[in-house]
Parts: structure tokens; C-alpha cells; sequence
């Protein structure tokens, strides 16, 4: 299995998991589907470069990602939107930014972010590649958006066109990028000389270190380091400042970028960075054992979870999942877990509601169904939003129910 990296183009052999063959995450599907149209699989492995470090997933040609049915709308978590309220309300203070300045975000989905801004009286647009998310985002919020893929070519038409950034937001879209080299230049062209870049992504030693593999999954190109991201910001005279430790999808870090020597009065954050680079060179995020632990982890996660649903099964108990994230399809294709043992998830999204999970074909259905069904356990899928939905489900004590998360490790509780 050989690859070209994303961002030196080495050629990348060294595989640190290989999660088999995976329908695409997203894709999920209706009866008529499920019935009639054959499930179609792609190698899922992941790499490391052995000259960048940049881990990432094996190349493989699939359908895009991002399409005018994408079904990931960012608006249905709430806590996911008192972060990006709070993250608005933040940086309009702290960069002082007004009628005057210009927030682009690379990613924009249905709003979820922008609506803040705007609320506040900020100019903004959006860059949004999936034409039902953009849409949803100009019915609910106003919101503007640009229908295309963010890179040097996108950056340079709306540089010719006027816009200067003041401030652009990218938050969880870095891992999203085939090509890497042209998605940071196109930053380094539409940033205003005196403007700010946030980043956010989910930071690689959580996901090796919490063994969340089931991030991995073919719309998650790479997984990143600070110490990558710098070198590539580097590569395209571009610099970090400051960074933050996030919870976000597991544990997330935020970078705050800015042209390469800018003379900019802004709170700067060398202490931060070198924290954040003196834990990676700890943990050995660049040694291979580390890896290697990674995958056996990987596989007692599955065994212990295979067990838990396997005895439960002959107990007599019921089963049941809540959430249908992308993450979710990995774990349980990886796990081969069908509705012989989860007989359905549910999920708040009307978009996933009345649809199947891909490859394992498990339905999925409105959350009132937990409460109708009364089931002895729920198991979180997206164990990120693991607190938001053990508030929501809080009745299922009533009946004795029980929670139950398989990330990091195999957990029941409640």
C-alpha cells in the first residue's frame, strides 16, 4: 500500500492501521438502496511520511465528499454552538473587528458560526462547497456563501474581486484537504497583511493517545500535529502565535496564524506553542512503537465491545445506539456490527432520519424512539458529545437504562 504525501509528495509506505475495507461515512442510504443498490467499499488505512510525519490516509479514488446532499449540518449540537457563539463574541472584542472588517469562514456549513458575527454587525462570507448546507445557511441566517472548494484558485478570484480578510476561521476543515499545498496558500492570499487565521483541528496525540480510530474515515484526509501544521504554515510564509487546547471533537487544539514576520500588536503566545510541542516530542508522535501500540489498542477496543454487545444479546437485553456521526460508520464496519446487535440508532438530524448507517445497514430513527422502546442500553456514538446527550436521555434512568461509550475504552455507566 503506497501513497505520495499530502504535503511533501514523498512516497508514503509505512502503514500504522489498516482499518480494511469502509463504505464512505457520510453516504448514508435510503430503503430503496439498501434493498437494491449494492454497498461499494474502499481501503481505509492510515500512513505515516517518514520524511514530514504527516499521517494520513492511503489514496484511494472515491466519490467527493462534499456534495449538494452532504448530511452534516453543524447547527444540531447545541453545545457545538455555544462554542462557536462564544468564539465570535471573543475574537469581534479582541480584534476589534466592526462594520469596517471582513470574517470569512473556509467550511461555513449552514451558518452554525457566521450567524454570530453578523448578529454583531460584521460583514461575512462563507465558502462552502456543499450547495445544501450553503443553502440552509442563507434560509436560516442570511448568510452568503461561495459554492466551491477553498484553494489558491478560489482565493485568488476573491482577492481580484476586493475581499481582504481581516479574519478567516477554518474549524475542523484541515483534515478535510486533498491537497494541502494549494488550500494553505490560498489563506496566505486572502488574509489581509495585518489579519488573523484560526484553525481548529483534532489534535493527533488525543486521537493515538485516547484511541479514537473511528475519526479515521476517508473525509479525514490527514491527521495532524502542531508540529506538521507549523512546517506547512512555514512552507507558505505563514506563522503560528498562539495556541489553544480545545475539548472539541475529543480534543482539539486552535491556532492562531498570521503572515510570516506581520508586525502585529496582538497577545502572543510562544509559551503556549512550546508546551503543546514539548508534549509531542514527549509522547513520540514521530517513533514508530508508538503506533504500533496504537493498533493493538484498536483491536482490544473492538473485541471488548463485540463482547459487551455479544453477552448482552444472549442476556436478553436490549441494545440501542443514539447518534449517526461519520465516526459512528468506522467503528462499526471495523466492528461488523449489524442490527442483528444494534437494532437501530437515532439521531436529531431530519436529514439521517428514515435512512440506513452505510455498509452495516443499521436504521436509523427520531430520538423519541429510545423513550417508546425503553431499551437496557444506549450506546453514545458520538462520545465527543457524550455529556449534551446523557442531559438529553436523563429519563432512561426511569427504567434502569444505562449508558454505554466504546471510546476510549469500553465504559457503561448511568
Amino acid at each position: 500500500m503506497t501513497t505520495r504525501c499530502r504535503f511533501c509528495r514523498e512516497e508514503v509506505t509505512d502503514v500504522v492501521l489498516d482499518l480494511g475495507l469502509s463504505p464512505i461515512s457520510n453516504e448514508f442510504r435510503g430503503r430503496a438502496d439498501v434493498a437494491q443498490r449494492p454497498q461499494v467499499y474502499y481501503p481505509l488505512a492510515m500512513l505515516i511520511c517518514g520524511k514530514c510525519h504527516l499521517t494520513q490516509i492511503c489514496d484511494v479514488a472515491t466519490p467527493p465528499h462534499f456534495n449538494a446532499n452532504y448530511a452534516y449540518f453543524s447547527s444540531y449540537s447545541q453545545s457545538w454552538l455555544q462554542h462557536a457563539k462564544d468564539f465570535a463574541a471573543r475574537m469581534t472584542r479582541e480584534l476589534r473587528l466592526s462594520a469596517q472588517s471582513q470574517v470569512v469562514e473556509i467550511g461555513s456549513n449552514d451558518g452554525y458560526l457566521l450567524q454570530y458575527f453578523a448578529a454583531a454587525g460584521v460583514p461575512v462570507l462563507g465558502v462552502e462547497p456543499s450547495a445544501n448546507v450553503a443553502e440552509a445557511a442563507f434560509q436560516q441566517h442570511g448568510i452568503k456563501s461561495i459554492v466551491k472548494f477553498f484553494d489558491r484558485t478560489t482565493a485568488l478570484e476573491l482577492a481580484t474581486a476586493g475581499t481582504k480578510a481581516d479574519l478567516i476561521v477554518a474549524n475542523n476543515v484541515l483534515a478535510h484537504v486533498p491537497d494541502l499545498n494549494s488550500f494553505i496558500s490560498g489563506f496566505k492570499i486572502l488574509l489581509d497583511p495585518a489579519g488573523t487565521i484560526v484553525f481548529e483541528f483534532p489534535h493527533l496525540l488525543r486521537l493515538i493517545s485516547e484511541c479514537q480510530f473511528d475519526t479515521i474515515y476517508h473525509e479525514h484526509y490527514s491527521y495532524l500535529s502542531l508540529a506538521v501544521v507549523e512546517r506547512m504554515l512555514q512552507a507558505h510564509a505563514l506563522e503560528a502565535y498562539a495556541v489553544e487546547q480545545l475539548e472539541t471533537h475529543g480534543g482539539s487544539l486552535r491556532l492562531f496564524v498570521r503572515h510570516e514576520g506581520a508586525a502585529v500588536a496582538r497577545a502572543q503566545g510562544e509559551e503556549s506553542l512550546n508546551a503543546i510541542r514539548a508534549a509531542e516530542t514527549a509522547f513520540g508522535l514521530d517513533r514508530r512503537d508508538i503506533y504500533r501500540r496504537f493498533a493493538e489498542e484498536v483491536h482490544r477496543t473492538k473485541f471488548s465491545l463485540l463482547s459487551f454487545l455479544i453477552e448482552a444479546k444472549r442476556g436478553g437485553k436490549t441494545v440501542l445506539g443514539y447518534g449517526a456521526p461519520a465516526k459512528a460508520n468506522t467503528l462499526l464496519n471495523y466492528c461488523g456490527i449489524g442490527p442483528e446487535l444494534l437494532a437501530y440508532t437515532v439521531d436529531r438530524s431530519p436529514y439521517k432520519q428514515g435512512r440506513y448507517l452505510p455498509g452495516v445497514n443499521i436504521p436509523i430513527e427520531h430520538p423519541h424512539r429510545i423513550f417508546a422502546d425503553r431499551p437496557d442500553y444506549v450506546l453514545v456514538l458520538p462520545w465527543n458529545l457524550r455529556q449534551e446527550i446523557v442531559a438529553q436521555l436523563a429519563g432512561i434512568s426511569a427504567w434502569g437504562g444505562k449508558f454505554v461509550t466504546a471510546i476510549p475504552r469500553l465504559e457503561v455507566f448511568g
